[in-house]
Order: C-alpha cells, then structure tokens, then sequence
C-alpha cells in the first residue's frame, strides 16, 4: 500500500482478507520506505517518534529506511500507514511485510528445538 495512494476494490478486498486472518492478535510489521534523500533524516528523525515503531533504519539498495513496527492489532498498523506514516513530509512510498512468524528476535531463539 502507498502511503500516499487510494484504496481500490482490490486494497478492500486484501483489507478485509487481512482483518480476518489477523483478527485481534498482535502484528509486526516490517515497513520499508523511499523517501527523498534530503530528508531521509529528517523523514527517520520523524518516524522514529511514532510509538509503534521498534526499530529504525536509514540502508542502502533498493529502499531508503525499514522500520520494524508492533501493533495491537491490524487495524492499528492499517492506521499507522494511512495516517501517520503519510503526514510524514518527504515518504515517497511504503511496502509492509506482516509478519507471520518469529523464529528469533532480539538476539533469543523464539522456537522449540527437538
């Protein structure tokens, strides 16, 4: 989705599969942004003030910054891109990966080994 862009039929549709899938449960989500590189910083600086916001990080190659992100709920992260993320000056356009499973997270296994 483009934090910037419309929702279609499509977006609706994907909206509602996702809701169900999710539900009430906990999302990460792993969002990556392109932004205009005289405010990559700034655009950073600005993110990073955003609650639901864990991690994030200006890289290099295809995407200007990730940002890992934790929110109650789906609705909560489809609020984070369609409000917060798009007042942000300088986000030219956002790609979220949700997460579906954990297998190691801050440095600690999150599996059972048999």
């Amino acid at each position: 989705m483009s934090a910037r862009g419309g929702f279609g039929v499509q977006q609706i549709d994907k909206d509602s599969v996702l809701s169900s899938y999710y539900g009430d449960e906990e999302v990460t989500a792993i969002i990556t942004l392109k932004v205009d590189t005289k405010d990559a910083d700034a655009v950073c600086e600005g993110v990073s003030l955003l609650r639901p916001a864990v991690d994030v990080f200006l890289v290099t190659g295809d995407t200007d910054i990730v940002v890992k992100a934790k929110f109650r709920n789906y609705t909560q992260l489809k609020r984070f891109l369609v409000e917060d993320l798009s007042s942000i000056d300088g986000v030219r356009d956002t790609k979220t990966l949700m997460v579906v499973s954990t297998f190691k997270e801050r440095g600690e296994p999150n599996f059972v080994m048999e």
